[in-house]
């Protein structure tokens, strides 16, 4: 029986197929790792918006076994490479892969998930609007930042019944949202 494969092949394979951008995939582990340490630890439930390639969903995933994480792509080749690897590395216990558009699965899932996160998924005000329809009540939203500035408009934030939070260590790789209600 073969080894179950490392996350790092596993990425390198990702990026061979062009799911993955050009950086350096211990680069790519990094960046994903800001998300890891901005995911509270009462946290249970994740799901990853345009998984993609799977980062920063299988970072997390490797790095937080504690966590029940789903996986979201509407585009079926990259669910299914991320099913396959899923299987290999055996978390299917506690990873799902969902091939899905996710304006049908936030309808379907409304306020589900204790984190939302995204890396790529689309223009601010998109992820703020899905990720405020997924993620429940006293949960995050951690988004990835550009290098420079800030993509936040208020009005979006208000419209979708969010606020900034500040970050539990100090980041400028990823924002994170939060229910506007939350006193946290």
């Amino acid at each position: 029986m073969a080894a179950a494969p490392d996350l790092e092949s596993v990425l390198v394979e990702s990026q061979r197929l062009g799911f993955l951008g050009a950086r350096p995939i211990s680069e790519v582990i990094e960046h994903a790792r800001a998300f890891v340490a901005a995911i509270p630890t009462t946290a249970r439930t994740l799901v990853d918006l345009g998984s993609g390639g799977g980062v920063p969903g299988l970072v997390i995933a490797q790095d937080r076994p504690d966590l029940q994480v789903t996986l979201l792509d509407r585009r079926t080749k990259r669910t299914d490479f991320l099913d396959r690897v899923v299987r290999r590395l055996d978390w299917s216990e506690r990873v799902s892969v969902v091939a899905a558009d996710a304006a049908r699965f936030v309808a379907d899932h409304p306020h589900e998930f204790d984190v939302v996160v995204a890396r790529g998924f689309g223009p601010p005000e998109l992820t703020a609007r899905y990720g405020s329809g997924l993620v429940a009540p006293g949960g995050r939203i951690v988004i990835s930042e550009p290098p420079e500035g800030d993509r936040w408009q208020a009005a979006w934030l208000e419209a979708n019944g969010l606020v900034r939070a500040s970050a539990p260590v100090p980041t400028r790789q990823v924002a994170i949202l939060m229910p506007a209600d939350d006193d946290s």
